[in-house]
């Protein structure tokens, strides 16, 4: 069963109102009615409750919140994906598929070997968050990911200090491997926060490498095999989850 997400602004005396392109969703496409239930996550607070349809209206639903869940949904690690900007709609395959994964959050990358520029960046944000809220809502997360304007290597660079770990995917790279970083940052014994950095079709130039490594980011490789940008992330995020996730 999908989830839907609400503020705690919605919520008064127990009775949760669904606003928005939700209340369409609900009554025309799963044609729900008074007495079916619906699971909703407060956000404010990634509270989770099991609620049931109390009154139907034009512009929105009244829900009954009948029980409060634990959140067993997210992870106890927080992931961030830097993703080199691709070609075509292959960054909306890594939103959807990184949401379902787990993923904490997105940073499109502007990088030298990028071909693909954002011409009307607000347009293209809103785009790709509303697909994290879509793939969050499918997938019964208890958080959106947040879709970040697009940055560059610099900026990453500076990011790199708030992070436990910063992995850099990189297809020269031939000795350290995936898993002995992931060890490493278990002997650490925290709820890691860790940032993955992924290039684009056309890879990371070596000038980037060096900056980023500079500031703390560690080259890793996946393999014998060069992966497309857009199932680096999918690799990743599974090997992290499983070697992570409670």
């Amino acid at each position: 069963m999908p989830k839907f997400f609400v503020t705690n602004s919605q919520v008064k005396n127990e009775i949760i109102a669904i606003e928005g392109k939700d209340v369409n969703h609900i009554k025309n496409v799963l044609r729900k009615k008074v007495g079916d239930i619906l699971n909703i996550c407060i956000s404010d607070t990634q509270t989770d409750v099991t609620s049931k349809i109390k009154e139907i209206c034009e512009d929105k639903i009244l829900c009954e919140i009948s029980e409060y869940k634990q959140n067993q949904v997210e992870s106890n690690l927080k992931v961030t994906i830097f993703q080199g900007l691709p070609k075509s709609d292959k960054m909306e395959l890594v939103i959807q598929k990184s949401v379902e994964l787990g993923v904490y959050d997105i940073y499109p990358v502007e990088m030298k070997r990028c071909v693909m520029q954002i011409k009307d960046q607000n347009k293209k944000i809103a785009r790709w968050q509303t697909i994290s809220e879509v793939a969050s809502k499918q997938s019964g997360r208890s958080i959106i990911p947040k879709i970040h304007n697009s940055i560059k290597i610099e900026e990453i660079a500076n990011l790199i200090p708030e992070y436990d770990a910063v992995l850099l995917l990189y297809e020269e790279e031939q000795k350290n491997k995936l898993k002995a970083e992931l060890t490493e940052i278990k002997h650490k014994n925290c709820e890691p926060k860790i940032g993955i950095i992924i290039g684009p079709e056309g890879g990371i130039d070596k000038e980037e490498v060096q900056k980023l490594k500079q500031a703390g980011a560690k080259s890793i490789t996946l393999g014998k095999r060069i992966l497309r940008t857009e199932t680096v992330a999918l690799n990743v995020l599974s090997n992290i989850m499983y070697e992570f996730e409670k």
